[in-house]
């Protein structure tokens, strides 16, 4: 009998996205789209089709703590295609074409206002606020929302 690591990729992939299948099909049942996911993510966990899937089922479901791990992948993965450091706060303005409608581009800055929003959740502001801070810098057309978000932050609260 072959393990799962002796079987081709794109066969794993395929079977991981079978498996995503039935995550998307019960989007109003979240036990059964979950342990769907969870099935995709054993056969291909490395893939990027069930990280982004899994980063979605948990964002979208506020269970931002699962979430974030699956966003800074993202956000890593969005970096090696761009030829970027991986680590965030490193980035400047000028080291990709953010601006571009391109798909990695845009995976970058919505992986890390993402990913920020999540700390922010999670209450853990400064660090959501510096990812912010820098989505809002890298975009400055806030296309992804950072800068929405940063002026919510900074405006007075209501009495």
């Amino acid at each position: 009998m072959c393990s799962d690591r002796a079987e081709p990729d794109d066969t794993r992939l395929q079977r991981a996205l079978v498996a995503l299948k039935g995550a998307r099909r019960a989007r109003s049942a979240p036990e059964v789209a979950e342990e769907a996911l969870r099935q995709a993510l054993s056969i291909a966990p490395d893939h990027f089709e069930v990280q982004l899937a899994a980063y979605r089922f948990y964002f979208y479901n506020h269970r931002y703590a699962d979430a974030i791990g699956f966003g800074q992948v993202l956000l890593e993965t969005a970096a090696r295609r761009l030829n970027i450091s991986t680590d965030w706060r490193l980035v400047r303005p000028g080291d990709a074409a953010f601006t571009d409608i391109g798909f990695a581009p845009g995976l970058y800055l919505q992986a890390l206002t993402a990913c920020g929003y999540c700390h922010l959740r999670l209450g853990q502001m400064q660090t959501g606020r510096a990812m912010m801070e820098q989505a809002a810098a890298l975009d400055p057309t806030g296309r992804f929302g950072a800068n929405g978000i940063l002026a919510r932050l900074d405006a007075p609260e209501d009495c």
